[in-house]
């Protein structure tokens, strides 16, 4: 029996909400990774420091980013989720990042007020506390710090608007769509 692929059959929804599918949740070391054609998680690696995610981790389905894969999301949630969570969210901006592979920009978002009313004041990454953007800007770079090869090739370059999140959902949704 063939199960459901979470990248090609979860409809992606639009900019202004949109599924989130979780491969890493909130609290983990293990860097899940679904595979786009073949429809399962990977353990692609454990991570190299003693890190962990301080959010869900995800994308976007359907949808085709700069960097080859789905559109991948930091999705801000109350309490951990589990790989293959799916969550309707709304974007809150955008971290710009780029890394070994090219453009690697992160949708920066939260459920929507049915599944979690706590972020219904969240409308934007200026809406979160001072550290917590602090700890956004640096986690994608220090994540990689004992990755010697990768480190020096991560830059973070700060923060985008919930536009330019939208504009960047909205490009991925037509990429996906312009593969098919």
């Amino acid at each position: 029996m063939k199960g459901t692929n979470l990248y090609h059959e979860i409809p992606s929804g639009d900019a202004e909400t949109f599924h989130v599918v979780v491969d890493i949740p909130k609290g983990c070391s293990n860097k899940f990774e679904y595979d786009e054609e073949g429809g399962y998680f990977t353990l692609d690696r454990v991570l190299h420091s003693q890190m962990f995610y301080p959010f869900d981790y995800g994308f976007i389905p359907q949808t085709h980013s700069d960097d080859g894969d789905a559109i991948d999301v930091c999705l801000l949630v109350t309490y951990p989720t589990f790989s293959g969570c799916v969550v309707k969210a709304r974007t809150i901006g955008m971290l710009k990042t780029a890394d070994e592979k090219g453009g690697d920009n992160k949708i920066l978002a939260v459920p929507v007020s049915k599944v979690d009313p706590r972020f219904d004041e969240v409308k934007s990454v200026d809406d979160l506390p001072k550290h917590v953007r602090e700890e956004l800007l640096i986690h994608f770079k220090e994540i990689k710090k004992l990755e010697k090869a990768k480190y020096d090739k991560v830059v973070i370059n700060g923060f985008g608007s919930v536009e330019e999140a939208k504009a960047e959902i909205n490009r991925a949704i037509a990429a996906y769509q312009g593969r098919r």
